[in-house]
């Protein structure tokens, strides 16, 4: 992401009052919405002046810092950098997504954000797990020599007391505390427990099902199902999922004078017994059956199951679906000591560095160059997303041949049954990871040495005699967009003359100027120029030939740049954003190719009025500075279809 992002991001926040001043930040298509503790400390003319913010609007109890279409990068900046993080992050900073979720983007939201921040931390120990093993395989290493012991404690550390640091970023997601979240996986994984369980149990429940567990202790008359809590996953994140429950009730019920220790004392007294007597056993369980239904699936065949993850691994990154299967992988590893079905994705980064080693072979552009090679180094450690989005997914047949090496080294790793034994780094990293800690074993690294050699070998084969440099196109570039160049025969010469792009009208009803717009941001023309609708149908219809650049999830918004470069916004009614998508549905996806007068949005004209918000729709060309004019129609009404704006070139 642009360095200048950064830096807008610390200027708006430290001129909103700092973030103390913030109350909660939500971001919609075009602006950033704080809620602010107090308004005066916001220096507003100082942040209407700043390049990079279009203007400033203080409306229904928001701070709305308007952006443009860099909204999203300027939003995900300030998460990172300036100490604005989820709800229950400490003090009173936090981040609300007020926009509704399926349940498929929530659970892959919910995932990624426990795991995001102990990532880098698991993938290290990881590597020193693996670097262990390769020493001591190698006989470079004594395993009954001190050297060794301490690096398996450096190792093991934090994969034995996972519970902790998962209860801690689990906490952040669910909004509980996080010292009581951590108390509750540190009481999984507490040694006298771990001993218990060593000895004789007083009786077994549930013989002869799959839920037999013997019972070696009681709590108030009740049995206790003591698990295998060390470097367990699943277990403490539903235990934090019901805490933070647990937490809010006594948070209302305990008397503010004691709430400070009698919130956590009567929460942590209550959760702990609960999580250790029934959160922790049916989660484990669950646990175990998600873990042997992929093994099951998996074992039906192991090559295509390869080939599945292998070939699709990329296109699950850029989804974020992967994160829905990392859990999967921990747990395999936590319960049958191995994985042999998640790392199939193994050879997909080789085969992206194939390819891209191709490219830079091949291509005069110093400008690719300057983006493959980086690239390729980073890929090599398993890092292919500036593979993916700066070298092959722009030519796509690229990032298609990459998709077909990742599916035949997935198919050789399941075909050779690679297991992995610990959760480790990726790319060349990785490798160590095959290696079997109980015996040394080398025979899984030099199979994974194998998978990476041909992945690598399929993408680099199939892509070198392919690549050739684009041809120069009849198109000039000129403030951001393309022009399409037309030329003209004369007598002696040929001159050039642009097309002009003419646009329909998305929709149907009374045209209303743009200054006339209730809104100051898009009544001033800052965003762009334009003209407004006030629909009398609720359909909204794509204007010309184009891509749909932005959607927002709550569907009162699209963003789309037509064929010939011009980028328009499409706002559906003044803050209706607040609706959280209720009267919004949406008819295609970002990055869609839409076809001039296809059905875009279709919305509830009646509601939005109900609810209190005005329903006139702005049409933009947000990239107005690239024309030398924008010519919108003049009129009382118009019908869909129609031309409503000509861009000028």
């Amino acid at each position: 992401m642009p360095r200048k992002y950064e830096q807008l991001g610390a200027d708006i926040i430290k001129n909103v009052g700092g973030k103390e001043n913030v109350v909660s930040l939500a971001h919609c298509v075009t602006r950033l919405r704080f809620k602010l503790k107090d308004e005066s400390k916001a220096n507003t003319d100082v942040l209407k002046a700043m390049d990079g913010v279009v203007t400033v609007v203080q409306s229904g109890g928001q701070y709305q810092v308007v952006i443009g279409n860099a909204v999203t990068d300027v939003f995900d900046e300030i998460i990172a950098h300036q100490g604005i993080s989820s709800a229950g992050g400490g003090g009173d900073t936090a981040v609300e997504d007020d926009t509704p979720k399926k349940p498929l983007d929530l659970f892959i939201d919910t995932v990624s954000g426990i795991f995001t921040p102990v990532l880098g931390v698991l993938a290290a120990s990881g590597m020193v797990k693996g670097l262990t093993a390769l020493l001591a395989a190698f006989e470079i290493l004594d395993t009954n020599g001190g050297t060794y012991k301490i690096m398996t404690v450096i190792g093991d550390a934090f994969f034995n007391f996972l519970p902790i640091f998962l209860g801690y970023s689990a906490a952040k997601k669910f909004k509980m505390s996080e010292f009581a979240a951590m108390a509750i996986g540190a009481a999984l994984v507490y040694p006298s427990l771990t001993e218990i369980m060593g000895g004789e149990p007083l009786y077994t429940v549930f013989e002869g099902t799959l839920f037999q567990s013997p019972v070696h202790l009681e709590f108030l008359g009740l049995p206790v199902l003591l698990m295998t809590y060390t470097s367990s996953v699943i277990p403490i994140i539903a235990a934090v999922f019901v805490g933070a429950r647990v937490e809010k009730f006594y948070l209302k019920t305990v008397p503010t004078l004691l709430k400070g220790f009698g919130v956590p004392f009567c929460t942590i007294l209550t959760m702990i017994p609960l999580t250790l007597l029934i959160v922790g056993p049916i989660s484990t369980w669950l646990g175990q059956i998600i873990g042997a239904i992929a093994l099951g699936v998996f074992n039906i065949s192991p090559v295509i199951a390869g080939l599945f993850i292998g070939g699709g691994w990329q296109i699950f990154v850029m989804l974020g679906l992967h994160w829905g299967l990392v859990p999967i992988m921990i747990q395999n590893i936590v319960t049958f000591g191995a994985d042999p079905v998640i790392n199939t994705m193994f050879g997909a980064s080789f085969a992206q560095i194939g390819v891209v080693l191709a490219i830079i072979l091949k291509t005069k552009d110093l400008k690719l160059k300057g983006i493959a090679i980086p690239a390729f180094l980073s890929g090599i450690f398993g890092v292919t997303e500036p593979a993916i989005y700066g070298v092959t997914l722009p030519r796509k047949k690229f990032f298609i041949i990459s998709c077909i090496g990742g599916a035949i080294g997935g198919a050789i790793f399941g075909f050779l049954n690679i297991k992995q034994y610990m959760f480790g780094g990726l790319g060349i990293f990785q490798l160590a990871c095959f290696i079997d800690p109980a015996t040394n074993e080398l025979a899984g690294m030099y199979n994974g040495m194998i998978v990476a050699a041909v992945s690598f070998a399929v993408g680099f084969v199939l892509a070198f005699p392919l690549y050739k440099d684009e041809a120069p196109a009849a198109t000039a570039a000129a403030g951001g967009h393309t022009e399409k160049v037309e030329l003209v025969e004369t007598a002696n010469t040929e001159v050039p003359t642009v097309k002009r792009e003419i646009l329909q009208s998305p929709m149907t009803g009374e045209l209303v100027a743009l200054p006339d717009v209730p809104d100051p941001v898009f009544a001033s023309g800052a965003l762009g120029k334009g003209i407004a609708v006030n629909p009398a149908v609720g359909k909204v219809f794509a204007p010309a030939d184009a891509e749909v650049t932005t959607l927002f999830p709550t569907g009162h918004a699209i963003g789309l740049k037509t064929d010939n470069g011009a980028e328009l916004l499409i706002h559906i009614g003044m803050d209706t954003v607040k609706m959280e998508g209720r009267g919004f549905k949406t008819h295609v996806n970002q990055g869609d190719r839409v076809k001039k007068g296809q059905l875009l949005i279709e919305f509830d004209i009646d509601l939005i009025k109900k609810e209190g918000y005005p329903v006139i729709t702005p049409m933009l060309v947000t990239n107005t500075a690239s024309y030398k004019d924008i010519v919108t129609v003049e009129g009382k009404t118009i019908i869909n279809g129609e031309s409503i704006i000509t861009t000028v070139v």
